[in-house]
């Protein structure tokens, strides 16, 4: 049962979303993601266990500091891959799967080209970042930045590989990739950082060398290897019109994904004032939550597809209640993380370090912290819509809210009185409040796609 449901048609798994059950449909398509989200945050966790405890609290201050910086130069992948999830599932929708093939294929050239570009951006932008942060740590940071920006064209050609198998309703594919990431990066993590003691450098060889890896697999599997789904390569040539089409309406989510990263940058700005010890203890704490992050912010690609493949299909009720079901999900899996790491949070912390003070900022934060992935998860999946729909600007709109006003804002009206602790506090209070106010306009949306009658013609069947 498994293997026949893992090797269906992207047409036998469109049948399976426009007509089977929604919360069965919705599971059998939403566990692929929630597995992959927790493989996908044992990431950072096995980089945090393995840098804290060997390499030391500099060094996992530095790359604390450095991920949302790295995250906001993926962001321009992540915002193609959004809009290659709603132009390739509302073509799977319609039926049209060619089209959808050539599309993925123009996604696929012009993500590794970004790559290709943004690399000398990131290697110039490590020096005055370097030049900010306090001196126990500026060289690090550096290093790190510098010898990230040429692992960037395999990062931008892994999410749209995700944006792929998700718009085709195979999300397994995505988890079975992560698997072998994880793998692969604690195999090198150990080999590097605690055999070889390589500190930094090992942390960057073995994200570089576990990608490159990975994305040369992703390559045969969509180009060479013989099945329905092979994609033609389309050498160096993009077409212009499908180029336009996914900038146009990747362009929001690339924006809402580099205003999220550049507040979360900020956020450390104001805790690096206080030491490395203070970020180093926020890095444990964030490194924990992002189990919970991840898996209650995995019904949201599932949603987009779901909801991209019944508008194209002309079901708009049906989208809506997929998209209401995810919510229930998500919160639910939110409150079984909560009460299975809160009574846990002292062993886990001590897993990381033994330092009193570093495990003193950890473990007060994360007991703030992990109660914002109820909030993170609702607003995630309705984001998950809206994309869906194609209505890209929403999360935008959503995102610079959420950090900017309801958090950043927060933090700096509150700092005087609460320290650093108003940086836990503001991710509880945005993530919350953004959920409230993003569900608000979801019920007054009309669920009709914006995408372009050029890009996308009208299907011909309707509800």
């Amino acid at each position: 049962m498994k293997l026949a449901f893992a090797n269906q048609s992207v047409e036998s798994r469109r049948d399976m979303i426009l007509h089977n059950s929604i919360s069965k449909t919705l599971m059998l398509l939403a566990m692929p993601s929630l597995m992959m989200g927790l493989v996908q945050s044992m990431m950072p966790l096995s980089d945090g266990l393995f840098i804290n405890n060997v390499a030391g609290p500099y060094v996992a201050s530095a790359v604390t500091y450095c991920q949302p910086i790295l995250n906001m130069v993926v962001a321009l992948s992540q915002g193609l891959g959004a809009a290659g999830m709603a132009v390739i599932g509302q073509l799977n929708g319609q039926g049209n799967f060619e089209k959808g093939r050539r599309v993925s294929s123009q996604l696929i050239l012009l993500a590794f080209a970004m790559g290709i570009l943004v690399i000398p951006v990131m290697a110039i932008l490590a020096f005055p970042i370097s030049a900010i942060v306090t001196s126990e740590i500026s060289d690090i940071v550096w290093l790190y930045l510098t010898l990230n920006a040429f692992a960037l064209p395999f990062y931008f050609m892994e999410a749209v590989y995700n944006a792929v198998k998700n718009a085709n309703g195979k999300p397994e594919a995505t988890f079975f990739r992560m698997l072998l990431l994880l793998f692969l990066k604690i195999l090198f993590n150990y080999l590097f950082i605690y055999q070889l003691l390589w500190g930094i450098v090992g942390c960057v060889l073995s994200s570089f060398l576990s990608n490159v890896i990975v994305c040369l697999i992703m390559f045969y599997e969509l180009f060479c290897s013989k099945s329905p789904e092979k994609l033609d390569w389309p050498g160096l040539k993009l077409d212009r019109e499908v180029t336009a089409d996914l900038l146009r309406i990747g362009l929001p989510t690339m924006l809402s994904n580099v205003m999220l990263n550049l507040g979360f940058y900020l956020i450390n700005n104001e805790v690096q004032k206080y030491g490395a010890i203070v970020l180093n203890g926020q890095g444990i704490a964030s490194n924990i939550t992002t189990i919970c992050f991840a898996m209650t912010g995995a019904f949201g690609p599932t949603v987009t597809t779901m909801v991209s493949m019944n508008i194209g299909a002309g079901q708009k009720e049906r989208a809506k209640k997929a998209m209401w079901a995810a919510c229930g999900f998500s919160t639910l899996t939110a409150a079984v993380l909560i009460s299975m790491i809160v009574p846990f949070i002292g062993p886990l912390t001590r897993l990381f370090t033994r330092n009193p003070q570093v495990l003193e900022v950890a473990s007060s934060s994360l007991h703030i912290y992990i109660y914002s992935v109820i909030g993170f998860g609702i607003c995630m999946v309705q984001q998950g819509a809206f994309i869906g729909l194609g209505k890209t600007r929403v999360p935008l709109i959503i995102s610079i809210l959420r950090v900017w006003f309801l958090r950043y804002l927060f933090i700096l009206v509150t700092e005087p009185y609460l320290g650093v602790f108003s940086v836990f506090w503001g991710h509880l209070f945005s993530n919350l409040m953004a959920a409230v106010i993003i569900t608000l306009i979801i019920l007054r949306t009309q669920w009709v796609s914006v995408l372009s009658a050029q890009t996308h013609p009208a299907p011909e069947k309707t509800e």
